[in-house]
């Protein structure tokens, strides 16, 4: 009955936007609302500056609201939106839980949710129309991938966390730990939370140190994103080891600090989050207006793995770019 549940739901899904024709900016272009996480690290900095960018290219109205990394002001921001009546809100979730009241408010006013970079935890899927998100699981098992081939399958790792309740953190671990328990000679020693930020992750990482003997007892750090991962660089040369070689690090994003680490040898291996969720968001809801057809519940960025080789060369074509 699996397939019954599921085309039901999707009939649902159809009849609540059916028909929806919210107010539009006296110009006439689309209005969206975009609730943003904050500027934690320099890949959400590139991801607004991005959708900014992708909302001009396509005449629309876009309304950014910082939540400075609080679900509390994200919910405002919500209800604020659905208040000015915009067409579409787009939500980029501090956490993973919590957001079905709110979503349930957006459905009654029939204004379409477009969830950017990270999903949510609820049993109603018909509270969002899509989600533009990265294979997050993926991405920890292609970090893990490459430090096992690294190392021979036998590592001491630490691992900077991201924001606890964030569906990154949760998935950038699920992974790496898919990865871990296939080698039996990697393990990992500590994981903590880094908040995703680069102060937090060289915190953290001072504290992995002194509790390993000086770093000594470290193999890699594993970071959930790269502004830890450049905080944790910065810890590891200040007790007077060398990162990159006397630790190894590896992280997921690929904002233009850590291909300069990279280049400069004191990285080893990131891979790629695209910023640009917002352009298949914002195409998906052109095309959904023009045709009244829903897109896929979700769509998936590309992820890549890169390593020093290629890092002078992507830093100079990134750089810009955050």
């Amino acid at each position: 009955m699996t397939w019954l549940k599921s085309a039901v739901a999707a009939t649902a899904v159809v009849a609540l936007f059916a028909g929806v024709a919210p107010a539009q900016a006296a110009d006439g272009k689309l209005v969206v609302g975009f609730s943003q996480i904050g500027s934690e690290s320099g890949w959400r900095a590139a991801e607004t500056k991005t959708a900014k960018a992708e909302a001009d290219k396509r005449g629309i109205d876009l309304k950014i609201s910082d939540a400075q990394q609080k679900q509390e002001n994200q919910i405002k921001a919500v209800r604020s939106f659905v208040a000015q009546g915009v067409d579409a809100i787009f939500i980029a979730p501090v956490v993973a839980t919590g957001w079905d009241s709110v979503l349930k408010e957006a459905k009654e006013a029939k204004i379409p949710v477009v969830l950017l970079d990270r999903q949510i935890d609820t049993k109603d899927n018909s509270l969002y129309m899509t989600a533009v998100t990265s294979d997050t699981v993926h991405e920890g098992r292609v970090a893990g991938e490459w430090l096992a081939k690294k190392t021979g399958g036998k590592c001491a790792v630490v691992e900077l966390q991201g924001t606890v309740g964030s569906s990154p953190a949760i998935n950038r671990k699920k992974g790496f730990d898919e990865i871990v328990a296939k080698n039996p000679g990697m393990k990992i020693v500590r994981t903590q939370s880094g908040d995703f930020t680069r102060a937090k992750g060289k915190e953290v990482m001072e504290s992995f140190i002194k509790a390993e003997n000086g770093g000594k007892g470290i193999c890699a750090v594993y970071a959930h994103n790269d502004d830890m991962a450049v905080g944790a660089i910065q810890a590891i040369k200040e007790a007077g080891l060398k990162p990159g070689s006397d630790i190894l690090v590896v992280s997921i994003d690929g904002v233009p600090d850590i291909f300069k680490a990279m280049a400069e040898g004191t990285a080893n291996a990131t891979v790629e989050l695209t910023p640009n969720m917002a352009g298949p968001a914002y195409d998906a809801l052109i095309a959904y207006k023009k045709t009244g057809t829903l897109p896929a519940k979700w769509i998936q960025t590309e992820s890549a793995l890169f390593t020093p080789e290629t890092a002078k060369a992507e830093y100079e074509r990134r750089k810009d770019a955050y």
